[in-house]
């Protein structure tokens, strides 16, 4: 009698290797879902953490473009004094120093070298 191509399929693979790959499977299969439900637990807990300063940050933000339209406004008042006050009174500033003491700030919008 010969035998039949799943029989003989079937006796080409050892059964305790199955037994033994299902197994692996198996502990893969709960290390991957534990690793699911931490990775969830982790995004919920930054997506709660995130909701909780994302308004506050945006308040800063804000604030803090409030604060430098506030100074750029100061600076250039500041600018306009000095070039009158030099024009007023061209002995109160030695020869070059004028250019100097215009604006000492660092230009913020230039990327720095």
């Amino acid at each position: 009698m010969e035998k039949s191509p799943l029989a003989w399929f079937r006796s080409l693979v050892n059964n305790e290797d199955v037994v033994a790959i299902k197994q692996m499977q198996h502990l893969i299969l709960g290390r991957l879902q534990d690793s699911n439900a931490v990775l969830t637990h982790f995004n919920e807990y930054s997506e709660q953490c995130f909701a909780e300063v994302s308004n506050d940050f945006a308040g800063k933000t804000r604030l803090l473009k409030s604060m430098k339209a506030d100074l750029d406004h100061i600076f250039l008042k500041l600018r306009g004094m000095k070039s009158r006050l030099a024009a007023t009174y061209p002995d109160a500033f030695p020869t070059g120093a004028m250019a100097e003491t215009m604006d000492q700030r660092p230009d913020l919008e230039s990327p720095l070298d």
